[in-house]
């Protein structure tokens, strides 16, 4: 990738959070030789106003890396089996961040088959889970560049990506209903909306 493409690129992280995340429709992350174009995607806001945020409540061990310069990963675990994959925007200290919730297997795909066995293709990165899956995306991975020579890499747009479409984000219980995520409209790896369901507690 061009220099002036990684100029491009590193403006649009240090930007608003809510402005960045539509931007990255249509971009490439690649990891080895598997790379996948983003079709969904989700920000997350730093600035102490999005309660659904991780850096809702400042930096911690967890979640340091979201707080450093934009144009790094941030990789966290969640459910006690996944990994979710973030791009880290705004400037260092505010924790924004872009969750890369799906996206088409462009390159590697054979790799990505054999990482996720059994599943459609248009399945094999549709969810954030499934997506770090497909690219062998850990904690390892956590706070690597993405703008620079590194196991991860995001790569500008190479076509229009057409309509995009914005929504409630997906299984949040704070701040349901801010519109944050964003999507290509009518692309088949798009994963579906689902609403946070509390859990029943059953007292005994």
């Amino acid at each position: 990738m061009s220099g002036i493409a990684d100029r491009k690129l590193a403006r649009i992280l240090a930007g608003p959070v809510v402005e960045a995340a539509p931007q990255l429709l249509g971009c490439f992350i690649s990891h080895g030789d598997t790379s996948i174009r983003i079709t969904e995607v989700e920000a997350y806001s730093g600035r102490g106003l999005d309660p659904a945020s991780h850096a809702h409540r400042g930096p911690t061990a967890r979640n340091a890396s979201q707080f450093g310069p934009p144009g790094h990963a941030y990789v966290y675990f969640t459910y006690g089996m996944h990994y979710c994959l973030n791009i880290v925007c705004e400037p260092a200290g505010i924790g924004g961040g872009v969750l890369l919730r799906a996206g088409e297997v462009v390159a590697g795909i054979d790799t990505a088959r054999d990482r996720r066995p059994g599943a459609r293709d248009r399945d094999l990165a549709r969810g954030p889970a499934r997506l770090t899956r497909a690219l062998d995306v850990d904690r390892r991975l956590d706070g690597s560049p993405v703008l620079a020579d590194g196991p991860l890499r995001l790569s500008p747009r190479t076509d229009p990506v057409g309509v995009i479409e914005s929504g409630p984000r997906t299984g949040v219980s704070s701040a349901a209903d801010i519109p944050w995520r964003f999507w290509i409209a009518d692309d088949p790896t798009v994963s579906p909306y689902r609403r946070h369901v509390p859990r029943n507690r059953t007292r005994k």
